[in-house]
């Protein structure tokens, strides 16, 4: 459909609760929130009835080049006059390519696989790291998020794995974050095959790491002989200011988790980066593990567009720049509202935003929702806003989000 102004919103609504997901639907209704996703661009979206929104959710930074970006929908179009998904038994020009692009970009890495979705690529990553120690048990880190699918969904929070009679079972460990001694004991049994954690708790509330805290859990995984799997899904892609933000802490994992953003909002993919190690059932049978859509073509193609955008000395600098002058602006703002607005959580464009009371952001969401702009709570510390601005934004869209946040706070803060 081209011509989102003659869609009917109230019968997508009643539709989605009809045969879609009635439970996200129904919640969203509760909260006030009735958007159904109209046109798109850059990085504004407008709702069904015409509602303009700033889009700092970025949907856990898959639009981090903005809705529609139109160097990528070139490339995808190019790509399509004589590229399809392709076959995945077989190498193909542009595999090879987006796999030697990603292991360039990090350190130590040799080999990339691929998947389509961000669960899957969580799964190849936790088989991988059995099959390279012959050991079953996955540690994770409480209240986290990993994604939904077999494996995946035993390593999150209850919230995710209990309905599906998930995460009960010995082979998977859970400690708090930022606690090396948690972490060192339940390592010491030498029998992990891996530990999994996103370098930034997302879903968490974007909880920063400690210092020496990454570098101590790597150094625990080499001393006990279990991998080390960076989750880089919504931390990775230059939000940090650097291509993955494990390597600024000090760490080289022994494998990378990459999605969401990979895609450039347009064309799904995903792929584990690993070495030698973590990719040694490769050399001993390369069709243990399958994917017909990881990799597509044209997603390669897509990915291949967005490592280039990213790898720009202007991508860069304009993520210092906004990681900067949204501090500044949000600082201003905190200083208005201290007993309210208690913590900004920032690495680059990585920031959580968190108030006080208990399920404060779910309000301050709201609010902000009225205001035009698009935000949402951790959904495992609901006092805590997920504030992801994109990397290429403009300094015009800053003042104006800013503008706009010191409302929509302001409004949540009298409440």
């Amino acid at each position: 459909m081209d011509n989102f102004s003659a869609i009917d919103k109230q019968q997508v609504l009643r539709d989605s609760l009809a045969c879609w997901n009635t439970g996200k639907t129904q919640e969203w209704l509760d909260l006030g929130i009735d958007m159904v996703m109209g046109r798109r661009e850059g990085y504004y979206f407008w709702d069904l009835d015409g509602k303009r929104l700033m889009d700092v959710h970025i949907n856990g930074g898959t639009f981090s080049l903005g809705h529609r970006n139109p160097e990528i929908i070139a490339a995808l179009t190019e790509a399509a006059t004589q590229y399809d998904i392709g076959n995945h038994h077989f190498p193909s020009p542009l595999k090879a390519a987006l796999a030697r692009e990603l292991t360039e970009s990090a350190p130590g890495m040799t080999h990339a696989v691929y998947g389509s979705g961000g669960g899957e690529a969580i799964d190849l990553a936790l088989k991988s790291a059995r099959a390279a120690t012959g050991r079953r048990r996955i540690i994770s880190i409480q209240n986290c998020y990993h994604g939904h699918t077999g494996l995946a969904v035993n390593t999150g929070a209850a919230r995710f794995a209990q309905p599906f009679l998930a995460g009960e079972s010995a082979e998977f460990t859970k400690v708090p974050f930022n606690d090396a001694g948690a972490m060192a004991a339940a390592l010491s049994l030498n029998d992990a095959a891996c530990v999994i954690m996103e370098t930034i708790p997302a879903t968490y509330g974007f909880v920063m790491p400690e210092d020496g805290y990454l570098p101590a859990v790597k150094a625990l995984c080499e001393k006990h002989g279990a991998l080390y799997i960076a989750d880089e899904v919504q931390t990775g892609l230059m939000r940090s200011g650097d291509m993955w933000a494990i390597y600024g802490y000090g760490v080289r994992p022994d494998m990378i988790v990459t999605a969401k953003g990979l895609s450039g909002g347009i064309y799904p993919i995903t792929a584990v980066i690993m070495n030698d190690r973590a990719a040694s059932w490769i050399f001993r049978d390369g069709s243990a593990h399958m994917a017909t859509f990881g990799g597509s073509e044209l997603g390669c193609a897509v990915a291949l567009k967005v490592l280039e955008i990213l790898r720009r000395d202007s991508t860069r600098a304009n993520v210092e720049f906004i990681s900067s002058y949204l501090r500044g602006g949000l600082e201003k703002i905190r200083a208005r509202y201290p007993e309210f607005f208690v913590r900004i959580r920032q690495n680059g464009v990585i920031m959580g935003l968190k108030f006080a009371g208990d399920e404060s952001a779910v309000t301050v969401m709201q609010q902000l929702y009225e205001a035009g702009v698009w935000g949402i709570y951790s959904m495992l510390d609901p006092s805590v806003l997920q504030f992801k601005p994109g990397l290429l934004a403009t300094r015009e869209y800053c003042d104006e989000l800013l503008e706009k946040l010191e409302f929509g706070i302001g409004q949540a803060a009298a409440l």
